[in-house]
């Protein structure tokens, strides 16, 4: 099972200097398709562990960093190759499209 980081301002640095690309979840735990996308985020996790690190950010806890990131709605997915963004999706979209987004970007 993946290791899924908690993004918040004590371990957000560190993300960015990862080598491989980080995808980091921007949720909250009142928004209703944050909770639906929760688990596909997982279940990708699982799937690519090895090829990318997974992070969940809490807006309501890093407000910080959502606006860091621009995040002005949720759930966003952004992924992080070197510390720039490659990929962004807005949304409680498909496994399948947010799967084959995140490894276009890989």
């Amino acid at each position: 099972m993946a290791n899924i980081i908690e993004a918040n301002a004590n371990t957000f640095d560190s993300l960015l200097t990862n080598e491989l690309p980080v995808v980091i979840d921007f949720w909250a735990p009142w928004c209703g398709p944050c909770r639906m996308l929760s688990p596909v985020v997982d279940e990708i996790a699982n799937e690519l562990e090895g090829k990318i690190v997974v992070a969940k950010c809490n807006v309501d806890e890093n407000q910080d960093l959502a606006m860091r990131y621009g995040v002005m709605s949720i759930p966003t997915v952004v992924m992080l190759k070197g510390g720039a963004e490659a990929m962004r999706s807005v949304g409680a979209i498909p496994k399948p499209k947010l799967k084959a987004d995140i490894e276009a970007n890989l």
